[in-house]
């Protein structure tokens, strides 16, 4: 992976949070500034082009943000 896509994840990974249903993970954009959202939004972009093109599996990217 590039250096793009691993700060991506790095960002994404601020605003992984618990769910109160099944208590499962999930990235929660309430949880970001809204002058910040956009970066946010651009960083999805970037990990879910990263998974369409096959650089890597959905699997993968969720162990990466830590959501399994």
């Amino acid at each position: 992976m590039n250096e793009k896509f691993e700060d991506a994840v790095k960002l994404l990974k601020k605003a992984v949070k618990y769910s109160h249903l099944d208590n499962q993970k999930h990235v929660d954009f309430s949880l970001v500034n809204a002058n910040h959202l956009d970066e946010y939004k651009k960083a999805m972009m970037v990990v879910r082009a990263a998974v369409s093109e096959g650089e890597l599996t959905e699997e993968d990217l969720k162990k990466r943000l830590g959501l399994i």
